[in-house]
């Protein structure tokens, strides 16, 4: 029963190999960036940057089906006779409302103390974490492994290079016990 509804929901949408892809994408990319968060003790490593990331690609894929799902319906419908059909079909809107969503996750990282304002970095991460599954979850392949590239160009290699300038990056003081917290 559970497989008919399954295929029933994605019979015009992506299919199983589709969705893994996207998935498995997702998983890859997104977890590097986790990896890197991990790596440097911060506050959400590889499991938060990957439960965003994987949240927002099945929103895009539940989208996606329902999409050509819309579209099929409207066919089924001009078939059958009725010709006035009205079909309102805005994808854009799972975007908006996982950009929110995430946005108001991210501010849980953010810590403001007499000494700074500290986690701008992972909750920056953590939304670009959310755009990349998106990314993948609609199956625009490139943009999600531009924007992870990129990603992690600026955590890693532009880190290092801004420290051997004046525009060095201040380490975050220990605030919260013994863990270090982001910058």
């Amino acid at each position: 029963m559970f497989l008919a509804i399954m295929q029933d929901l994605f019979q015009e949408g992506p299919d199983i190999w589709e969705i893994l892809l996207r998935m498995g994408l997702t998983a890859v990319f997104v977890g590097i960036i986790g990896v890197e968060r991990q790596l440097r003790q911060k506050i959400a490593g590889v499991t938060t940057h990957l439960m965003v990331a994987f949240g927002a690609a099945g929103i895009a894929i539940l989208q996606d089906a329902m999409y050509y799902d819309a579209i099929e319906t409207a066919k089924e419908l001009f078939d059958a006779g009725y010709t006035s059909i009205a079909l309102q079909i805005q994808r854009q809107r799972v975007i908006a409302q996982v950009v929110t969503g995430v946005g108001f996750l991210g501010a849980g990282t953010i810590l403001k103390t007499r000494n700074g304002i500290y986690g701008l970095t992972t909750a920056a991460t953590l939304w670009l974490a959310s755009m990349i599954g998106l990314a993948f979850g609609m199956g625009a392949y490139w943009v999600g492994i531009i924007m992870s590239l990129f990603s992690l160009a600026f955590l890693t290699f532009f880190r290092r290079v801004l420290s051997k300038t004046a525009l060095k990056h201040i380490e975050s003081p220990d605030i919260i016990g013994s863990e270090r917290v982001d910058d």
